[in-house]
């Protein structure tokens, strides 16, 4: 029997307000060959370093684009986005001198994020257009009630075949990976570890879907709880607080700019909405902090 030769990881365990994530540097070393298997123990939080995912730091091979950086989620699954790991990542290329630049151009699937390093901690990201085209998300409608509620489409999600049971009216869309976010009364109540599963696998969403609880407090502020898919209920999730804040805006719910207040810390996020035919950017504020560094064999 062949044995695989054991190699060393130097890697940044780091959290957006409490989302955390381990961070390697895939320029200065080599991370061909780990497997989903090894990308999950890695991410496990009794047998490895701990962490909701796992985020690659790699060169770019576009013009003017400084890095590109690959997610993995803790079941060792690859996914488009991740927006509290995209402030994570502007911090640790500083820290690890791969570049000194406050705003930096990095490359995600399908898309280029802006990042620009306000204060050491603190990380403006220009997360994109939002995108509601079900084909886009993807999501398959085809069979789901539907409403309309403001500028905003919800749809009636079935989540339990033998009850009848369905999630309460979701508005759909993708930040680069797709959401399913819903309006709760009492968030501490919300059934999102339950429910949560249910509708991240649901058939309508082929690659699975980050579920979204929200609680509007008033029109610049809610609260927020996420079922993230590949990792469950994390602690903050920036892709799904821009989510939240854009449905609840399309819903007549919310005015530009929100305060989100996740498990882990605040979130700011700001939409202008859709001008004519032109779908502005979703722009997120928040922090990024490094816990420690180390090395590990594996």
């Amino acid at each position: 029997m062949v044995m695989k030769e054991n190699r060393k990881l130097r890697f940044s365990k780091m959290h957006g307000a409490g989302n955390d994530f381990v961070v390697l540097n895939g320029i200065t070393q080599n991370l061909d060959g780990i497997s989903s298997a090894q990308w999950r123990q890695l991410a496990d939080r009794q047998l490895g370093i701990g962490a909701d995912q796992i985020l690659i730091v790699e060169k770019s091979q576009l013009p003017d684009v400084d890095f590109r950086y690959r997610i993995l989620n803790a079941d060792g699954g690859e996914v488009e986005q991740c927006g509290n790991g995209s402030r994570c990542f502007v911090r640790f290329v500083h820290e690890q001198g791969l570049s000194d630049k406050k705003i930096v151009r990095v490359e995600v699937a399908h898309a280029i994020l802006t990042l620009e390093l306000i204060e050491k901690n603190l990380v403006r990201v220009d997360m994109g257009q939002p995108i509601f085209n079900p084909p886009e998300i993807p999501f398959n409608p085809i069979g789901l009630s539907t409403k309309t509620e403001f500028m905003e489409t919800l749809y009636a999600l079935p989540i339990n075949k033998n009850s009848g049971a369905h999630a309460d009216w979701i508005a759909v869309l993708s930040m680069g990976n797709p959401h399913a976010v819903q309006v709760v009364e009492d968030l501490d109540s919300a059934p999102v570890e339950t429910e949560g599963p249910f509708i991240e696998h649901h058939s309508a969403f082929p690659k699975r879907v980050n579920a979204g609880y929200m609680q509007v407090l008033h029109r610049h502020e809610i609260h927020l709880r996420v079922y993230e898919r590949g990792a469950g209920e994390t602690l903050s999730c920036g892709t799904g607080a821009c989510a939240a804040v854009v449905s609840g805006i399309r819903r007549g719910l919310l005015d530009s700019p929100v305060t989100v207040h996740t498990r882990g810390g605040d979130l700011q996020i700001a939409w202008d909405g859709i001008q004519g035919n032109q779908i502005s950017p979703v722009i997120m504020i928040g922090p990024a902090e490094t816990v420690f560094e180390g090395e590990i064999t594996i």
